[in-house]
């Protein structure tokens, strides 16, 4: 049986925030009527958008029905805060049982070995705690970018009329603007 190589428009509600926690609270009600997070996206960087499409933008607006527009996964704050902290935890841990280890190898005492694990556990917490400030600040200068550009742009696929419906009430509600749903191609 011969296939339909030829793909029918995908649609998707489309609408912009001016403010993080307005689209916080737009993304949780999104999940928990329905829609999964693979189905909500964002503008990419700039620096994306340069590359993608050879321009910036003066207005995240410009982009709304772009189909051409680099996108990105939503990421949430927590998500943002549970990295943070596993590059804190995660590296103090590391540290600290590399020092016990090479404390215990050598035969160093047990107070050699716990000094060596909080020394080295403090510091590899302190290189945690520099490379979570990178995380919290590349997520927060993200953010930052689009704002001053017009909003933040949010994108979600919708399945049907029902989800077509369900997803501009969500958006508005949380006080998106520009909010409509468009068709646009994927290939």
């Amino acid at each position: 049986m011969p296939q339909d190589t030829e793909r029918s428009p995908l649609r998707e509600a489309v609408g912009v925030f001016d403010d993080c926690h307005a689209l916080e609270e737009a993304v949780d009600e999104l999940e928990e009527h329905g829609f999964d997070r693979a189905e909500i996206s964002l503008l990419a960087s700039e620096h994306a958008v340069e590359e993608k499409l050879g321009h910036l933008y003066e207005r995240v607006g410009e982009l709304e029905d772009d189909p051409n527009a680099p996108r990105t996964f939503y990421v949430s704050t927590e998500s943002v805060g549970g990295a943070e902290g596993g590059l804190i935890g995660g590296l103090m841990y590391v540290g600290a049982c590399a020092a016990a280890g090479a404390a215990v190898a050598t035969g160093g005492t047990l107070a050699a070995v716990i000094g060596a694990a909080a020394l080295a556990g403090g510091a590899g917490g302190l290189i945690g705690a520099a490379l979570a400030d990178l995380v919290g600040r590349h997520h927060s200068d993200y953010l930052q970018e689009q704002l001053e550009r017009g909003g933040l742009l949010l994108w979600v696929d919708v399945r049907d009329q029902e989800h077509e419906k369900r997803a501009v009430e969500i958006l508005g509600r949380h006080s998106a603007h520009d909010v409509h749903v468009h068709s646009i191609s994927k290939g």
